[in-house]
């Protein structure tokens, strides 16, 4: 029986017909970075957490249209990732993830040798149709402790946000403003002996300012938060595009962290205060640096 194509399929077909030749030119970028990461497969073409290669491939390459020609990214301290298991921890921000999705680009693109990032997911993201299909065909999994050690433990680069909605889903007003961090990334890190690498995303704050958020009406559609922004649900579909900032991603020195994870929770504040610092930092650095938002 055939599989059933999904929405993100038919939605990157479209652009395809539109854009046929830089289209095009980002799948053959993507396959040919793809090629050079070493993959182990079921028969099903599956790897041990999801990733499907031959799927990943296609919405990779439209991800690589946005983050070529939409949000024209650079990015700054790259090569400070180190090899082997790491825990790339960023700012959060923009309403939908693409800030995920642009680093993830990142290390594929410009990491030498190229990286698959694994994404630790908020609990929502597997009900959002054109979010989730992507995000399993990745390699992407919710964000349980027991998901990020198996990865951890299989050598893999996993990116999290520990603000989680908290930061996703802010007001325009809070932009740059880095909400409350989680424990739990630090105590995992410590757990696995895992290096972390302290990253400041400039752009997606600014990408679709939110106004307000409808939390009554989110908790009974049993979302975290419903943000209305300057363009949505005004325009309808069309109001979810992000607008086209630059976005410029700055990578951090890798921290070393001691410990077992079991620590009481204000020893293991400590800790995320100074990750918590090093990205405020990047982000400062980043904003001083720009010319504009646009530019």
């Amino acid at each position: 029986m055939a599989r059933k194509r999904g929405l993100f399929e038919t939605f990157q077909e479209r652009i395809g017909a539109v854009l046929p030749s830089a289209l095009q030119e980002a799948q053959t970028r993507v396959d040919d970075r793809l090629a050079k990461i070493p993959t182990r497969l079921n028969e099903y073409g599956y790897d041990a957490f999801g990733l499907h290669p031959e799927s990943s491939r296609r919405s990779l390459a439209t991800s690589t249209l946005f983050y070529r020609h939409y949000f024209r990214t650079e990015t700054f301290g790259i090569e400070k990732v180190p090899s082997g298991r790491v825990l790339l921890i960023a700012n959060h921000a923009g309403q939908l993830p693409f800030d995920g999705m642009m680093l993830g680009v990142s290390m594929l693109l410009e990491a030498e040798p190229p990286r698959l990032v694994r994404g630790m997911g908020e609990y929502f993201i597997p009900q959002l149709p054109f979010l989730s299909w992507a995000a399993e065909r990745g390699g992407n999994l919710v964000g349980t402790p027991e998901n990020c050690v198996a990865l951890l433990e299989a050598d893999e680069c996993v990116m999290v946000f520990p603000e989680g909605a908290r930061g996703m889903n802010k007001t325009w007003d809070h932009r740059y403003e880095l909400q409350r961090f989680g424990l739990g990334f630090m105590r995992l890190a410590l757990q696995t002996e895992t290096p972390i690498v302290p990253i400041g995303i400039v752009g997606s704050e600014e990408q679709q300012p939110g106004l307000m958020n409808l939390e009554g009406l989110a908790k009974r559609l049993g979302l975290p938060s419903l943000p209305v922004t300057a363009t949505f649900p005004l325009l309808g579909p069309l109001g979810l595009l992000p607008l086209p900032v630059r976005y410029r991603i700055h990578f951090g020195e890798p921290l070393h962290f001691e410990g077992s994870g079991s620590e009481e929770d204000d020893v293991v504040q400590r800790k995320v205060n100074e990750v918590r610092a090093a990205i405020d930092g990047l982000l400062q650095e980043g904003r001083e640096q720009r010319a504009g938002v646009f530019r």
